[in-house]
């Protein structure tokens, strides 16, 4: 069989005419070469991540926050995967889980939700391993779209990423075969935990790529992949907690993401890709920073106009401070979240519209919703020239399949 060597690994011609990629072990050889620019994209990003981690101390019970930008992050990655669902929706389904007519999609951010706490929750007692990474898959794909793609399962057949429909010899890109995959999972698995001195920031770049070019499942690739940065920052305890989510700027970016990671494989460039990956840490984290300060400011102005505006201001605090994990709201949820009757918090609930702290967004009689929309507004990240345009259309190019 022929093979071509790169810095980044091997492609190599298989029996059955098409060719594989087989990446090397980590870190890389010769290693990474940490020029001035490097240098100064990793100074930039610990920096932010640094900042970022400060600001949710200043934070009033930050984990209600956190929640926020969990949801926010699975919106924005399963849209990658070409999901409809908004974060709007995700709310209001969990506000009202037997509301009809939601998008069918909104489960698989529900999914994803769910993993993510789920590998959160593990973390905190065990290493981030490939038995986890199986688990938080199983949980990503359960009764969704890909639920019979062996979900938790590494692929035992070859899979490719191309256009939708085009046959595997025409494909963008082979990752490794099955027996190929298994050693090169077993190889980041031993690079996760290994004990070398290497900044944390290089680390999850190199991971995340390298989990992406071994695509071990046959679905979910990507938003495992993404997954796994957010676990790594946690578990050497970069972040206290985990609020980083490159999601949106590879979203943003979605051409040079592919393109770099691409580009890895084939010419073997890790500067390339890490300076991406960097400028990204930076990007979002300083958003993300951003955001908690004005949720800080939001919050004091609120809380004051509550107390000087609002009769009952206890319960309405009370309410407020719920509505920083959820935001769109019942008024049968509210009364459970405050322990109040159904109607002192049908009341409240007015006095709050009233005063336009909250609006009502399903505009009927019954069961109707309410948004504390100021504090969602603060999570809608869309650059303005594609806020204009309407939703960023979901990467259409990027598909795996499985060898048939």
């Amino acid at each position: 069989m022929e093979a071509r060597v790169t810095r980044a690994g091997t492609f190599v011609r298989q029996l059955m005419g098409y060719t594989a990629f087989v990446p090397k072990r980590l870190p890389p050889d010769p290693p990474v070469q940490i020029d001035a620019e490097l240098l100064d994209l990793l100074s930039r990003a610990d920096r932010s991540l640094g900042r970022l981690d400060g600001s949710t101390e200043v934070l009033p019970n930050p984990d209600l926050f956190v929640a926020m930008f969990v949801r926010q992050e699975a919106v924005l990655s399963s849209q990658i995967e070409g999901t409809q669902a908004s974060l709007v929706d995700i709310l209001e389904y969990e506000a009202d889980a037997a509301r009809r007519n939601l998008p069918g999609d909104v489960g698989e951010v529900v999914n994803y939700v769910r993993a993510m706490n789920y590998g959160l929750a593990c973390l905190s007692d065990l290493p981030l391993s490939l038995r986890l990474i199986r688990e938080i898959h199983a949980e990503l794909l359960r009764d969704v779209r890909g639920a019979e793609r062996r979900p938790g399962e590494f692929r035992t057949s070859q899979n490719w990423i191309g256009p939708a429909g085009v046959p595997l010899e025409q494909a963008i890109f082979v990752p490794p075969p099955p027996h190929e995959m298994e050693r090169a999972l077993g190889d980041l698995e031993l690079f996760l935990h290994d004990p070398v001195p290497l900044p944390v920031l290089l680390k999850c770049g190199m991971v995340h790529a390298q989990f992406e070019t071994i695509h071990p499942f046959l679905d979910g690739n990507g938003r495992v992949g993404r997954l796994l940065i957010t676990f790594l920052l946690v578990q050497q305890r970069v972040l206290r907690r985990p609020l980083l989510y490159l999601s949106y700027y590879l979203k943003r970016h979605r051409d040079e993401y592919y393109d770099l990671l691409q580009a890895l494989r084939i010419r073997g460039s890790w500067e390339g890709w890490l300076k991406f990956f960097l400028r990204g840490v930076a990007e979002v984290a300083n958003a993300a920073t951003e955001t908690a300060r004005r949720i800080l400011r939001l919050r004091e102005d609120h809380r004051e106009l509550i107390r000087e505006q609002v009769r009952g201001a206890t319960n309405a605090l009370h309410l407020l401070e719920h509505l920083y994990e959820q935001p769109i709201v019942s008024i049968g949820r509210a009364a459970e979240m405050i322990g109040v009757s159904y109607p002192t918090a049908s009341s409240l609930i007015g006095r709050l519209v009233e005063r336009s702290l909250l609006q009502e967004v399903t505009g009927s009689a019954r069961n109707r919703l309410f948004s504390y929309r100021q504090y969602l507004d603060l999570f809608q990240w869309q650059p303005q020239a594609e806020a204009q345009a309407g939703n960023i259309q979901p990467v259409a190019y990027t598909r795996s399949e499985a060898l048939r």
